[in-house]
């Protein structure tokens, strides 16, 4: 076993995740996390004091590291359209290679009442990235560039739903992968709809 020092932590939140992942809440053990951590409880519980706790560090990861991959992305374009090409390039990118925490977020979005301990949060975080898809939709309705018979908020789940659709089949389907062709594909879909233009 190795001592407590600043090694131990990523190798704890790696563990974590991969039996997270692979056997759900209940069925990851604390044993089971050090061991294959190849650490002591003691130094699990000094990082994490508990196993809900360290199950909330993986969660905010998730949503923090996305909260900030989209403010990134979103400063690299000028339109909305290339705005949100740019949310959804940058997203799937992470997506590809964090497949397991994706995985547990979205497990922790749908799990029945009882499953996971009630002290775990997910829903302001991942209420915040919506929040900030919305803000970007509101800029582009005053500026005249999208339909106003529709609100910021309607529009914001429109495309947060195609994205979420889009990541879902990824998750369930292994050999499928997201790229930023793919982010093109949905944000033209979803803004400019699927119907032939008659010249």
């Amino acid at each position: 076993m190795e001592k407590l020092g600043s090694a131990s932590q990523p190798r704890i939140l790696a563990a974590a995740l991969k039996l997270f992942a692979d056997r759900g809440y209940a069925g990851a053990s604390i044993q089971d996390i050090v061991d294959a951590a190849r650490v002591t409880k003691p130094t699990l519980y000094y990082y994490f004091q508990s196993k809900a706790g360290l199950f909330q560090a993986l969660i905010d990861w998730a949503h923090e590291e996305r909260f900030r991959i989209i403010e990134e992305a979103a400063g690299r374009g000028v339109t909305l359209e290339e705005q949100l090409v740019e949310i959804l390039a940058a997203l799937f990118a992470f997506i590809q290679k964090h497949r397991d925490l994706m995985r547990i977020a979205f497990a922790t979005a749908f799990a029945a009442r009882g499953e996971l301990p009630p002290e775990i949060k997910y829903l302001e975080k991942a209420t915040r990235n919506l929040d900030l898809f919305e803000s970007l939709i509101k800029q582009a309705l005053t500026a005249g560039a999208l339909d106003p018979r529709f609100d910021s908020r309607e529009v914001a789940f429109g495309i947060y739903g195609m994205m979420t659709i889009k990541v879902m089949n990824c998750l369930v389907r292994p050999r499928e992968k997201l790229s930023r062709e793919d982010a093109v594909k949905v944000v033209q879909l979803f803004l400019h709809g699927a119907a032939r233009r008659l010249s």
